[in-house]
């Protein structure tokens, strides 16, 4: 299979503009996130998406590949297409890697590209066991429901009726799509799921799509704050 990881990066941002260029202990976040991406051996092409020429001309300084991309897409979903329909190759299938993961362990970018061993794949993603029973009702952590063959029946941000004795899984933000696939579901129109619980991905669900969920252990740690950058430098050192 021909893999390309697209990491959108979005300059503008309401609790913390220019993110992407944040310095992380010498780097800046999103060559943090391009240089986990490259330890992947399985992706044959790494490329920011961006919608600002300051992020594309800092990736290049750094010896990594970027696109500008149009400023009006709503979802990183929606920029990686475009990626994907602008470059001349045929990929097989692109990941989508958050850009706010400095840290993301190049083995889940593995694990996800693996789901698509089975050829009956679309889209898949990631979900790792909850083991403290208070996060299943923080409904700023979404979760991912599925079937006993790890296809997704559903995703919430906040689960009621919580037993002690139920299985609970954490949605891990990153998507695989074949590529026809991921220009269909650009197509579409947001459902009223995806309204109210503000997860794109039940957009997929509700038009039919079957959403893969590959399970893994590694965690993921995002920055969504300027006091996330600094939570991650304690940790780092």
């Amino acid at each position: 299979m021909k893999v390309i990881g697209v990491i959108p990066a979005r300059y503008a941002s309401n609790r913390f503009p220019g993110k992407p260029l944040a310095d992380i202990l010498g780097k800046s976040m999103i060559q943090r996130v391009y240089e986990q991406c490259e330890k992947c051996e399985l992706l044959s092409d790494i490329i920011v998406a961006t919608d600002d020429e300051r992020i594309l001309n800092h990736v290049i300084e750094f010896g990594g590949r970027a696109m500008i991309t149009s400023k009006n897409h709503q979802s990183g979903t929606d920029r990686c297409n475009e990626v994907a329909q602008k470059l001349n190759k045929n990929y097989d299938i692109i990941v989508n890697i958050q850009g706010d993961e400095p840290y993301i362990n190049a083995i889940q970018i593995e694990e996800i590209i693996a789901l698509f061993n089975d050829e009956k794949t679309q889209i898949g993603t990631l979900a790792k066991q909850i083991y403290d029973i208070n996060l299943v009702a923080d409904k700023n952590s979404p979760k991912a429901l599925f079937d006993s063959n790890n296809y997704a029946l559903n995703f919430c941000r906040k689960i009621t009726n919580i037993s002690s004795e139920g299985t609970y899984f954490k949605h891990i933000g990153i998507y695989a799509f074949r590529t026809n696939t991921l220009k269909d579901i650009c197509k579409l129109p947001q459902s009223k799921n995806e309204i109210r619980e503000r997860l794109e991905q039940l957009r997929w669900l509700d038009n039919g799509y079957k959403i893969k969920v590959g399970i893994t252990t590694f965690e993921a740690i995002s920055v969504d704050t300027p006091e996330d950058i600094e939570k991650i430098k304690r940790q780092m050192r």
